[in-house]
Order: structure tokens, then C-alpha cells, then sequence
């Protein structure tokens, strides 16, 4: 029985379509064996460019689509049929998928296997007529309410803007009013950045915003793309002042957040000032993320932004080993650690090789307790990148501290280093192997070193 929509539209109901078999349609036969262009067997498309762009539109806007009608999935693609066509068996695909198959020189039904006793499929335009008619709906839909939001966003925008929301409890709902519209419908960001708000948004903060306004105001701004001038703003040192005090004292998805956005601020290499990042109290703020273990996105965040303070900005590095960086690092890869992500793993282990480029560093993973065999369990134990990380600051402290060679001999580092030349691991990586192999030996006879790595039977 015919089913009727919102706006009006009538539509087949799908499941009797089904049941009655009239998604097959019309019987306009097209013969697979021509399939270069449309005169030789390809189905009519009038309406397939304006469908395949609202299906697209709707996909980039994060529309969830979860609840599409199986029979609008081909059965090879998994994906929504634009060009429906059916085979003599009854099945159904996309025409551009089931042309492939059969250009291929099969001549079985994809779904079934049975074998294809003619090689004329249909168009099967009563399905295509229903999924340009759910699809449209479906659009119609998103653009009216993309229109109500987009609205809603501007006129709070513009509320703020012209302080017709005053009072800081007013300006924390409307500013989360705002990102809460942005999570739903992640289209908006584009007309609020487009209508300058991005700019007034980095305006927002001061030395006398609240930290309510302003952990609002920084969540926003990390979902939205930052033009130059709210770069420029945001570098303004009562700005950067504010957002460091927030890292240090705001809440854990408030730390998260500013992190973020100063990990954006350093994308610009040009315009950024680096001596933002060699504050004491920045510094201090990442670090307390990284050594707070019981939220990994803090720890991620955290890591992420040192790692790139680390690598642009050599001239920190000695005061983060003043500040204790070491012993959090070292924490962090032990074999106890609950950090089982290798990119949290290899985060860490790249800091610490930048760190040990430097003497001050050397000294104090050499003094760091444990510092020597959590750096030997990491190698084989996680990824190729660890292993390589690893090792390469192993070098660095061994090669200064000689006795630090024995110790990591001790915690069985021989035994990890002959495994890694018989890995698949780069040459690179074998070569480092070698090298400190033979770092290694140097303070042991050759029978006291296969005696002490344990090493009798894979010599012989």
C-alpha cells in the first residue's frame, strides 16, 4: 500500500515493493557485452549527478544515514546504488560495480554464483526512482534544519558580539549553546568562521575573561579552522597568558583543549613566537597533563604538543630536564605502565631521544632510576619506531656513561639487540643494532660477555 511522507510526497512502501517484486521495473533490456558508453548499454541517468552530490553532501555533513533501506545497498559496493540495474537471476547492483564484474569475464551472479543464462540486465528504475525520493527527503530535511541552526549560531554569534548577552553565566550557555550546535551539525562551522566569528571568539579572551568564558571560548575554538587574524590575536601575550593559567588550573578537557590550540598556533612557523613555549609556567602545565595517567587523552595531548616544543624550539629542552622531564618519560614507557598505545609510546621515546641530544639530558636519564631498562624493554616489545627510538638514546647514554653499557647488558639488552638483526626491522635499525652491540662488549672479555648474555647456545 502506498506510504505517504512528510511534505506530502507519495512513495511505494518498501517492504510491499518488495514482497510484490516490482523493484525489478520497467523491462527496457540493455546487453552487457557493450558497456563503453550509454548508447551501448549504459542505463539513463537524468537525475544521477544531483543525486550522487546530495548523498555526498549529506556524508560530508555528518548526517548519519545508518538507517538507509538495505535494498538501496548494493551487495558489492555496500553502498548506496545511484545507477540500479538487476540481473536475469533477480539481484540487483550498481551498474558501475557489476560492470566491472562481468568486464572481467565472469558470468556468475555476485550474490548467488549462479550461473547467468543471459547476459541483459534491466534498469531498474521504480528502485532508482525510490531512493532519488528518499535521498531528497532526506536532504530537504538537512538543509532546513542546517538553515535553523546555522541561524541560531549566527544570532548567538552576534548576541555576544554586540553584548546583548552580558553577565559571565549568560555568556558560558550561550557559548556552549554554540558548541553544542557545531557537535551536532559540523556544517555551521563554516558560517560562523565565515561571519568573522572566529575572530571575535579569539577577541573573547584577556587577562580578565573567566576561566568559565574562557575554557568555552577555547573549546570552540579548537573545532574551527583559524584564519591569520585570529592567530594573530590569540599570540597576544594577555591571551597566551590566560590560556597557560587555564592549562594549569582548569579542568581535564579544558587542559586538552588548550594544549590543542597552542599545538595549532605552532603550525604556522612563520608567525608563531617560540618563546610562548619556553615559559616556565607552560611548561609545567604540559607536564602535569603527561604525568596524569588516569585521562590518555591528556597524556596524548600532552606528549603531542611537547614533542613538537621539543623539536622547534631546542632552546627548552634544558629547562624541561630542570623541570623533571626525564623521570616522567621514564614512568611513562615502563613495562607497568597501563600506556599500551604505541603512539603514546613513541611520542615519549622521541622526546626523550631529543632530550638526550643534549648533555644536561644524558646526565639525567643516566641518573633517572630505571631509566636504562625500561629504555631495554621497549626494544622488540612495541613497534619498529620504539625499537629505533630506544635504542638511539641507549647509544647516546652509553657512549657518555660507559657503565651504563653494563647495566643495560644486565637487564638483558645483548639478548633484544641480536633479535632485532634477525627481525625484518629497516637496515637502519639493524645497523644502530650492531653498533651498540658493540658498545656493549667493549668493557667484557669475549667468553665474560656470551657468559653474561646468556648467549653460548646461539653462537654455537
Amino acid at each position: 500500500m502506498p506510504e505517504y511522507i512528510e511534505g506530502g510526497a507519495q512513495v511505494l512502501d518498501l517492504a510491499t515493493a518488495v514482497k510484490d517484486g516490482i523493484l525489478g521495473g520497467p523491462t527496457t533490456l540493455l546487453p552487457f557485452s557493450s558497456h563503453k558508453d550509454s548508447a551501448n548499454g549504459k542505463p539513463p541517468a537524468t537525475n544521477q549527478p544531483d543525486l550522487k552530490r546530495i548523498m555526498e553532501e549529506l556524508e560530508a555533513s555528518g548526517d548519519e544515514l545508518e538507517d538507509i533501506p538495505s535494498v538501496f545497498i548494493c551487495p558489492i559496493s555496500l553502498e548506496p546504488m545511484v545507477d540500479p540495474v538487476t540481473l536475469c537471476t533477480g539481484q540487483t547492483y550498481e551498474w558501475t560495480h557489476i560492470q566491472r564484474w562481468l568486464a572481467m569475464g565472469r558470468r556468475t551472479c555476485p550474490t548467488t554464483m549462479q550461473e547467468l543464462w543471459d547476459d541483459l540486465v534491466t534498469p531498474n528504475t521504480t528502485l532508482s526512482c525510490l531512493i532519488q525520493t528518499w535521498f531528497s527527503q532526506r536532504y530537504i530535511r538537512f538543509k532546513k534544519r542546517a538553515e535553523d541552526v546555522d541561524g541560531r549560531a549566527s544570532d548567538l554569534v552576534s548576541a555576544l558580539r554586540s553584548r546583548q548577552i552580558k553577565g559571565g553565566q549568560a555568556r558560558v550557555h550561550a557559548l556552549k549553546e554554540i558548541k553544542k550546535i557545531i557537535a551536532s551539525h559540523p556544517s555551521v562551522k563554516r558560517s560562523v568562521a565565515s561571519s568573522g566569528g572566529t575572530t571575535f571568539l579569539a577577541s573573547l579572551l584577556s587577562p580578565f575573561t573567566s576561566h568559565a568564558v574562557g575554557s568555552e571560548v577555547v573549546a570552540l575554538l579548537v573545532q574551527l579552522q583559524l584564519d591569520q587574524e585570529s592567530r594573530s590575536i590569540l599570540m597576544q601575550p594577555g591571551k597566551i597568558s590566560l590560556i597557560t593559567d587555564m592549562l594549569n588550573e582548569g579542568t581535564v578537557e579544558t587542559k586538552v583543549n588548550c594544549a590543542r590550540l597552542i599545538q595549532t598556533l605552532m603550525e604556522d612557523e612563520y608567525e608563531f613566537r617560540y618563546e610562548i613555549v619556553s615559559s616556565p609556567s607552560l611548561l609545567v602545565g604540559v607536564l602535569r597533563l603527561i604525568k596524569d595517567k588516569r585521562h590518555l587523552n591528556g597524556v596524548f595531548s600532552g606528549l603531542t604538543l611537547l614533542k613538537s616544543i621539543c623539536t622547534k624550539r631546542h632552546e627548552t629542552k634544558g629547562l624541561l630536564v630542570g623541570l623533571g622531564v626525564v623521570p616522567n618519560l621514564v614512568d611513562l614507557i615502563s613495562a607497568n605502565s597501563n600506556l599500551s598505545q604505541p603512539n603514546l609510546l613513541e611520542n615519549a621515546l622521541q622526546i626523550l631521544h631529543e632530550i638526550a641530544s643534549t648533555l644536561d639530558g644524558r646526565v639525567a636519564i643516566k641518573e633517572c632510576k630505571n631509566a636504562v631498562r625500561n629504555l631495554v624493554w621497549v626494544i622488540m616489545s612495541v613497534s619498529e619506531a620504539c625499537t629505533r627510538c630506544s635504542m638511539n638514546v641507549l647509544w647516546a647514554v652509553c657512549e657518555m656513561a660507559p657503565e651504563c653499557a653494563g647495566s643495560a647488558v644486565e637487564a638483558g639488552l645483548a639478548a633484544k639487540l641480536l633479535l632485532v638483526m634477525q627481525s625484518g626491522c629497516g637496515p637502519e635499525v639493524k645497523q644502530r643494532s650492531a653498533e651498540l652491540l658493540k658498545l656493549c662488549s667493549l668493557n667484557y672479555t669475549t667468553t665474560l660477555f656470551i657468559s653474561k648474555c646468556k648467549l653460548t647456545r646461539t653462537i654455537q
